[in-house]
C-alpha cells in the first residue's frame, strides 16, 4: 500500500525536478504485487509471485517533454536519475503542445469510496490458489480420450497508485483482481486441432466463480468438432458476449484524440452526427460500485465523469487528452474511456439464436484488421451455422468482411448478456445483412 513515506518521496522528486531545471512536473508512483500459478495436465508448469514498486516521472523541460521510469527508490539514486533525465530531455524537439492539464479539471478528492480492492488478499494463501487451477484442470482431464492437452491459470494482483503534479494535483487509487481461466485443445478431424478456454474475473476473491470453469471449456471445444466452411453470402451475424467487445474496439480506438489529430479515423468530423444505428446507445460510467474500470480520475488527474458516447447513433464525444486537444486547439474531454455499459435487448444470445432462420453466431475472431482511416475490416472467424433458430454446424475458415460503419448501422437487435465483470460490459449483438466468404 502506499505509506506516508511513498507519498513523502514522491513530493520531494517532483520539487527535486522543479528545483533542477523543469517548469512542471508529474510524478506517478506504484507498488504492489501479483502471482500466477500455471497448471498443464494436472502438473505445475509455472508459478510466479512478484511484488514491484515503481516511480515514473514526466518532467516538462523548456517546451520539451520526457517520461521517464525506475524501480530504484533511494534518494540518493534518483537525483542522479532526475537530473539525467532533465538533460535528457533538453535534446529532444520543441512541442509546445506538452503540457499539464488545466487545473480547474482535476479531480478533487470528493468521490465516496469505489471499493475497488478486496481487503483480503493479503490472507488468501498459497496453497488455495493452487487448489483452485488444479481444480480447473481436474475438470478436463480424462474426459475425453482426444483430449491433447488441459491447462489452467489462476493470476491475482493488487496495485496502489499515487499522482501528484505540480500545478496542484494530488490523487489515490488501488484495486484488486482474480482471474481463473481454462483452456483446452483435443483432436480432430485430419489435423485439426480445436482450442478452446472459459474464465471468470472479479475484483473480489469471493465473488470469482471457482467451479465449472474447465466443464465449460471442454463443453464448448467439443462443440467445434466437425468444423467447415459454409456457403458464401450475406447472413444475418449473431455475436456472442465473449467477442461482441472485440467487434466494439475498431470503433473506439476511433474516437482517441491521437487518431482524430492525425486524421487516421473513420469517424473525423462526425461529433453530433448520427454514424451508427439507433439501437446503439453506449455509456461510460466511470463511478460503479464494485466494477472494473470505475475510477474518479485518468492518467493526467481529470475527473472522469458519466459520459454518453453514443446516444441512439449520435456520436456524442471523442476521447481526447491535454496533448491531442492543445494540438487540435480544441477543448478536452478525457484520455480513455473507463466502464462501458451498453442499452440491452430483452434476450441472452440463445434468444437471439432462435430469432434467426438462416445466420451465423460468431465464437471467435481469429486475425484480421479494421483499416483505421476508413472503417473497413475483414476478419477470420469461427462459430456455428444457425438453420431456423437453431444451431446446425460448427464453421471454420471463414471471412466476415464490411465496414465499421455499415456493420453498426445494421445492428438489429442487442443482447441482455453482458459480462458484469468486464469494464466493457457488450452483451450479445445481432447484426443483418453481414458479408461472409466460405465456399
Amino acid at each position: 500500500m502506499i505509506t506516508k513515506d511513498n507519498k513523502k518521496l514522491a513530493q520531494w522528486a517532483m520539487e527535486f525536478a522543479l528545483k533542477n531545471g523543469c517548469q512542471a512536473s508529474r510524478v506517478s508512483l506504484y507498488n504492489g504485487s501479483n502471482s500466477t500459478i500455471e497448471v498443464r495436465d494436472m502438473k505445475i508448469d509455472r508459478l510466479k509471485q512478484a511484488s514491484e514498486n515503481s516511480l515514473v516521472i514526466h518532467l516538462f523541460v523548456d517546451g520539451r517533454y520526457g517520461s521517464y521510469s525506475t524501480n530504484r527508490l533511494d534518494k540518493k539514486e534518483l537525483e542522479a536519475f532526475i537530473r539525467n533525465g532533465i538533460d535528457s530531455t533538453r535534446y529532444l524537439a520543441e512541442d509546445k503542445a506538452r503540457a499539464l492539464p488545466d487545473p480547474s479539471r482535476y479531480y478533487k478528492g470528493t468521490g465516496a469510496d469505489l471499493q475497488l480492492m478486496d481487503p483480503k488478499f493479503a490472507s488468501i494463501q498459497p496453497d488455495d490458489k493452487v487448489a483452485l487451477a488444479m481444480n480447473v484442470c481436474n475438470e478436463m482431464m480424462g474426459k475425453d480420450d482426444r483430449i491433447i492437452s488441459a491447462n489452467s491459470t489462476y493470476s491475482d494482483e493488487e496495485i496502489y497508485k499515487y499522482m501528484i503534479a505540480s500545478n496542484g494535483f494530488e490523487g489515490e487509487t488501488s484495486k484488486s483482481s482474480f482471474d481463473l481461466v481454462a483452456g483446452i485443445s483435443i483432436k480432430g478431424e485430419g489435423d485439426a486441432r480445436p482450442e478452446s478456454f472459459w474464465y471468470d474475473s472479479s475484483l473480489y476473491y469471493d465473488t470469482l466463480v471457482k467451479d465449472g470453469l474447465g466443464t465449460k471449456a471442454l463443453e464448448r471445444v467439443l462443440r467445434k468438432l466437425g468444423q467447415k466452411k459454409v456457403a458464401s453470402g450475406k447472413y444475418r451475424m449473431v455475436v456472442d458476449n465473449m467477442n461482441s467487445s472485440d467487434l466494439l474496439s475498431p470503433v473506439i480506438d476511433a474516437l482517441y484524440g491521437s487518431s482524430i489529430q492525425q486524421k487516421n479515423s473513420f469517424l473525423l468530423d462526425k461529433l453530433n452526427q448520427k454514424v451508427l444505428g439507433d439501437r446503439m446507445t453506449l455509456i461510460d460510467e466511470p463511478h460503479l460500485i464494485k466494477s472494473a474500470g470505475a475510477r474518479y480520475f485518468d492518467n493526467e488527474g481529470i475527473a472522469t465523469k458519466r459520459m454518453p458516447v453514443f446516444e441512439n447513433g449520435v456520436l456524442k464525444t471523442y476521447y481526447i487528452d491535454t496533448y491531442s486537444a492543445n494540438k487540435m486547439g480544441v477543448e478536452p474531454t478525457i484520455s480513455s474511456p473507463s466502464l462501458f455499459t451498453m442499452e440491452m435487448g430483452s434476450n441472452d444470445v440463445n434468444g437471439l439464436i432462435a430469432s434467426v432462420d438462416k445466420g451465423i453466431l460468431i465464437t471467435g475472431f481469429n486475425g484480421g484488421n479494421c483499416n483505421s482511416t476508413t472503417g473497413d475490416f475483414s476478419y477470420g472467424v469461427e462459430g456455428f451455422l444457425i438453420e431456423k433458430g437453431k444451431l446446425a454446424q460448427p464453421i471454420s475458415e471463414m471471412n466476415v468482411t464490411g465496414n465499421m460503419l455499415t456493420l453498426w448501422n445494421n445492428l438489429a437487435e442487442t443482447g441482455n448478456d453482458p459480462i458484469m465483470s468486464s469494464r466493457w460490459r457488450i452483451p450479445s449483438l445481432l447484426f443483418n445483412d453481414v458479408d461472409f466468404s466460405g465456399l
